[in-house]
This record gives C-alpha cells, structure tokens and sequence, in this order.
C-alpha cells in the first residue's frame, strides 16, 4: 500500500482559507463570516421622519384640550339702524336737534307702518313723507315697529322695516326735502320709531 503524502505548506494554508469559509452543519458559529450580517434598523438609528407638509386649505390636525395658536378670524357686523343714523352729520341746529332728541319736541304727524310688508310700506312712507313737506309740517314720526318680523309673499329678516326706513329717507324723491332722521325718544316709541326733521318749505317764513 503506498504512502500517503502529507500536505505541502502552500496547499495547508489554502485548505486553512477554504475551511475558515465554510459553515457546519451543527449551526455552531465558526469564522469571521459565520455571524449574521448587520442590518439598518439594529446597528444605526432610523433618522426621524419629518411630517408632511400641509396641503393649502386642508384642516390642521387637532386633539382635545390643545390650545388655538392661530388668532381667530374677525367678523364684520352690521350697523344698527340707530348706530346708521348716530354717524350721519348733523344738518339741523344743534339745539333744535337735542331737544327732539330728548322728546321735549311734539311731532306734528304721524304715521304707522307697523305690520306692513316693504312693498307695502315704501310708497306710503313717500306720500307721507311727501305731503306732510307740501304742508310746511317740520316734525313727523314714522312707527316701524321694534322687529318682530314683517310678514310678506317673499321672507324677510325680523326688523326689515326698521332698517330700511332710514334707508329710504336718506334717498331719492325724500332725501330732497328730509333734513335729518333720528330714533325716537321712548316717549314715542323708542327704537320701533323714528323722528324726521323735515326742511322748510321753499318761500315759507
């Protein structure tokens, strides 16, 4: 039986290489390419993700308890009929004006529009208006009512009338021959009526 022949020292080391390379079947680890591979998410932290950009118009994501940080939005009121008319320049004599103010002045008419629709109520607030002037009349008072609502074919606010009469006064045909409108004092009215101070009648002493 011949010999067996030892392994020369450049065939050992290349036999060391291969079986530093090689895996055992008992699973048991062996050589620096036996241990599992590093992955991302167990060696190096995952870098934090940034939140999505709000898309215009979109509403911002809120939870209970959390504060407003924007300033929250303004909203524009109406004027009041009485606060309309408080902002118009005065066109009569101050003393003349604070006296009707303080109902200290009797009106010399009157008339009542309380119940009737707008399309009832603007042509005899006109012929009011208009005949009490030709009459040389300086003070009247139109009752609107205090706004409860006025009822119609079509709808309308409550207290429509309330504030279009000051509205129709300060234009055309009676804003030629008013003067100036006011609200009543509680003797007449209050806010459910208006005094009108009308101008003198042309050629009238």
């Amino acid at each position: 039986m011949p010999r067996r022949r030892g392994l020369s020292p450049e065939e050992a080391e290349l036999w060391a290489r291969i079986a530093a390379t090689a895996s055992p079947l008992d699973g048991k680890a062996r050589g620096p390419l036996t241990q599992p591979p590093k992955t991302p998410a167990a060696s190096e932290p995952m870098p934090p993700k940034s939140a999505p950009r709000p898309q215009p118009g979109a509403v911002p994501a809120f939870r209970i308890g959390q504060l407003v940080q924007h300033p929250l939005r303004q909203t524009s009121t109406a004027r009041s009929p009485a606060a309309s008319l408080a902002a118009q320049p005065l066109r009569m004599d101050p003393k003349t004006h604070r006296r009707m103010t303080r109902g200290k002045l009797r009106p010399e008419a009157r008339l009542d529009l309380h119940g009737l629709t707008l399309a009832q109520a603007h042509p005899r607030l006109i012929e009011f208006i208009l005949s009490c002037h030709a009459a040389g009349l300086r003070l009247v008072l139109v009752i609107t009512g205090k706004g409860r609502g006025d009822h119609g074919p079509l709808p309308t606010r409550p207290g429509a009338l309330r504030h279009q009469v000051p509205f129709w006064l300060h234009t055309g045909p009676l804003s030629a021959v008013v003067q100036q409108a006011t609200p009543a004092h509680h003797n007449h009215g209050g806010e459910g009526a208006y005094y009108v101070y009308l101008r003198r009648l042309r050629g009238a002493l």
